[in-house]
């Protein structure tokens, strides 16, 4: 049995992308395919959302994958910037929801907390602790490729943990402890 997550990371100048496939039960997640659209000398707002659509469009349609994660919004800089983010992420939604792909959506310190174990990591521990787990390629110019993949993982570890019933998450450590006595040691 195989199972393909892609992963999101949207942005209006950058947005990452990934697709990991998980095959059988207990395997470590393989990356697929990862990249980065990049819109940075493009000034028209509406085009960049065109090209978010169609690239994303073009990659469930040649990957087919079974999900599909994403980073949800958070307030940065200012509101502008949430907004611009806002619309990306819509954009990269509404071209899932095109090939009928169900949705999930995890804050960016649930992100960090799932693949690092802390809520605080920054960009470069996210992309050495995912080298870690499964082979990918790790430079300063790839941190929205690396994110894209940490969502998929993400989503990968909240999906596929057989410790928990069926619906229920951890909200930290200390509460998965709590919750499975006697499995952790």
């Amino acid at each position: 049995m195989e199972r393909f997550i892609m992963g999101i990371d949207p942005g209006t100048n950058f947005m990452g992308y990934a697709i990991i496939k998980i095959t059988g039960n207990r395997q470590k997640p393989e990356l697929v395919v990862s990249g980065v659209l990049d819109m940075d000398k493009l000034t028209d707002p509406y085009l960049k959302l065109q090209r978010i659509f169609r690239r994303t469009l073009q990659v469930i349609d040649a990957y087919h994958p079974d999900e599909l994660a994403i980073e949800a919004q958070f307030y940065g800089k200012n509101v502008q910037s949430m907004l611009k983010l806002g619309r990306a992420q819509g954009v990269a939604i509404a071209a899932a929801l095109q090939r009928d792909i169900p949705i999930f959506e995890y804050a960016p310190r649930k992100i960090k907390m799932s693949v690092t174990g802390s809520g605080t990591a920054s960009k470069e521990q996210i992309a050495l602790l995912l080298s870690k787990f499964m082979t990918i390629r790790t430079t300063s110019e790839m941190l929205d490729e690396t994110d894209a993949i940490a969502i998929a993982y993400c989503h990968y570890l909240q999906s596929s943990n057989s410790l928990l019933p069926e619906g229920e998450t951890c909200k930290s450590w200390n509460d998965f402890i709590k919750k499975n006595p006697g499995k952790v040691i």
